[in-house]
């Protein structure tokens, strides 16, 4: 996909007369060389892939550096006692966060959406949405283009990358990729699609990425359940009529020129933040220890 800014899709969407999703398959098909059905077909893999990941989770595995691990089904069994401080939705949200990106750190098999270390926000969101809706697979699959485009405005006018950008990047760019993709569920149109992605994304600007030990694991995991929760939140405000102050494609450049600004030391260098208080030393020096 080509797009640079997401008023390119809504423009293609309302000359057309044609759906955002509709919009971001048809430029996969023609990057591709593919058809629509086999296009469809790749993404019905990716949720498959998505909804295989959540069902195999297991509670018992550890990460190798022993940081990760288990938190999931602690946040199920808290959800199961019926005394969680949220509703059932977010409380499902944050639970499928936490194990999707354990699995990552457990190496277990998941989907880099848009990144390996934010892989837990989009199906937190989406497997939500689609198991207490009772929503059919074909509608959640059309959010995930909504979503793709979403993330590839994102690739190319900001970064989806830690290393470039700083999590804003990563945990921000999926928090807004989902945000978009619940809204386009929710029946929002356009206008309430991009107001949903750029409300999220201001409320995560400037977010550093300080993974200690350099592993995707802490703080990494928990934000992903963090990022998913600022999703709904997004688009429930889009949805409710709330609209961003500041236009899409504005705040993600805005994002892009932030990204740039925040130093070297809190872009995935673990040279600072959290990477170097002295508990995440103090683990490092044991990591280096064991692994001697």
């Amino acid at each position: 996909m080509a797009f640079k800014k997401l008023a390119e899709i809504v423009e293609i969407s309302e000359s057309k007369g044609i759906p955002f999703w509709k919009v971001v398959q048809e430029e996969d098909c023609t990057e591709e060389s593919i058809s629509a059905e086999e296009s469809f077909e790749k993404m019905k893999e990716i949720l498959g892939a998505m909804r295989d990941a959540d069902r195999n989770y297991k509670s018992e595995l550890i990460s190798k550096s022993g940081m990760a691990g288990g938190d999931g089904q602690k946040v199920r069994e808290f959800n199961e006692k019926g005394s969680a401080l949220v509703g059932d939705f977010i409380s499902s949200v944050i639970e499928k966060a936490v194990k999707m990106g354990e699995s990552n750190a457990c190496m277990r098999r998941i989907v880099a959406a848009p990144t390996a270390g934010a892989c837990g926000v989009i199906p937190a969101v989406l497997l939500t949405y689609e198991e207490s809706k009772n929503e059919r697979k074909e509608r959640i699959i059309e959010a995930l283009y909504v979503a793709a485009g979403i993330g590839e405005v994102l690739a190319e006018s900001a970064s989806i990358a830690g290393a470039e950008g700083g999590c804003q990047a990563e945990i921000g760019s999926a928090a807004a990729m989902a945000s978009g993709a619940l809204t386009y569920l929710e029946g929002g149109d356009n206008e309430t699609i991009v107001n949903a992605v750029a409300l999220c994304i201001k409320s995560i600007l400037g977010l550093t990425c300080d993974p200690v030990a350099g592993l995707v694991e802490v703080p990494c995991i928990k934000r992903n359940a963090y990022g998913g929760v600022n999703a709904v939140v997004s688009a429930h405000l889009a949805m409710a009529g709330v609209k961003s102050r500041i236009p899409v494609d504005e705040v993600i450049d805005a994002m892009g020129r932030i990204g740039h600004l925040i130093p070297a030391c809190l872009r995935e260098t673990g040279q600072e933040g959290l990477a170097t208080t002295q508990t995440a030393q103090d683990f490092c020096e044991k990591l280096m220890y064991t692994l001697s």
